[in-house]
Order: C-alpha cells, then structure tokens, then sequence
C-alpha cells in the first residue's frame, strides 16, 4: 500500500487529511530521514493496521534499514516513557518525580542515527501520547541540535495528521463492524 492508496482510504469528510497527507509528504522543511521517520514513528504510534503498513511503505523508500528500526526505536521507547512520565507529571504525589524511573532506555543514548533526528521522532510521538513533560525534554534537545521552531512544527504537524488518519480509520472500521 502506498501514501496515494492510503488517501483514497479516507472517506469524503476526511478531505483536508487527504490533502494535509499530500503537502506534508512534500513538505522540504526537513530532510528525507527526518521527515520519513517522524511519518514512520507517528504511524506506530496510531497504532493503525493500514497506516503504518502505507506509511512503512513509502518510510522504506527513503529511509536506510538503520533509520526504519530507529523510528521503530522511539515509537517504541516513547510508547514506554511516555506513559511513566506523564503519570509522575500528572499525579499529586510530587514524590514520585525525584525516585529513578529504573526503566531501561539505551535506546536514547545509542540510536543508530542522528541524535537530533531520533529526538525529533520522539517529540512528535510524545506530542500523540500526550506527555508534555516528555515533549519539553524532546524540544530542548532538538533546539539545541540546531532546528528550528518551524521545523518541529513540521514534526508535530505530521504527527498530528497521521493520529488522525489512524483515529478516522478505526471510526470506520468500528461504524462497518
């Protein structure tokens, strides 16, 4: 399956995804790996059968082999993280925040690709999980690494676009089933 077949999955009332998909794909905001990863991250992330088998696809056409298993990477540590964090964020016992989270992330530390570039994937699934201590931390590092405001917008813009292709095709599925 590729993008335009994943486009034409999408109902009428969908149209501004449809065309959200094509200019993001377009989008030279960031480079290729960034860009791709941050679909591919995303699409794992939406947890969509058909997004991320569309969105794989197309990732592999731009992504080196080291680059898809790091975006796999951070959707997978982010799928973790996100939900320890924002629990020691949200929850009233503020002790919970100062004791080791004593979870393993290696990952972080040795990602196979840019550092700047698996942060960025780690932001924009943070921002899908919702962790905002975790999208914080992410954004200070990939400011740091040198991008821009508007290059992380681009990150998050993706990510939200493809949360809500993923959302709209299981509403589909759960209104056929």
């Amino acid at each position: 399956m590729s993008l335009q077949d994943l486009r034409e999955t999408l109902p009428g009332y969908a149209k501004d995804l449809k065309l959200n998909l094509s200019s993001l794909s377009r989008e030279e905001g960031l480079t290729d790996q960034q860009k791709w990863g941050t679909f591919l991250a995303s699409a794992l992330a939406g947890r969509n059968e058909t997004v991320i088998k569309a969105l794989s696809a197309e990732a592999g056409q731009h992504l080196s082999a080291e680059a898809v298993e790091a975006a796999k990477a951070a959707a997978a540590i982010m799928g973790m993280n996100n939900v320890y964090y924002r629990f020691t964020h949200m929850v009233s016992e503020k002790a919970y925040a100062t004791l080791p989270a004593k979870l393993r992330m290696q990952v972080i530390a040795n990602p196979g690709v840019e550092k700047v570039d698996f942060e960025l994937w780690s932001l924009a699934v943070s921002a899908i999980n919702g962790c905002g201590m975790c999208v914080d931390s992410h954004d200070a590092v990939v400011r740091k690494g040198g991008l821009s405001t508007e290059q992380v917008q681009t990150a998050v813009r993706i990510a939200a676009v493809v949360h809500a292709v993923s959302a709209v095709l299981d509403g589909e599925a759960a209104l056929a089933g």
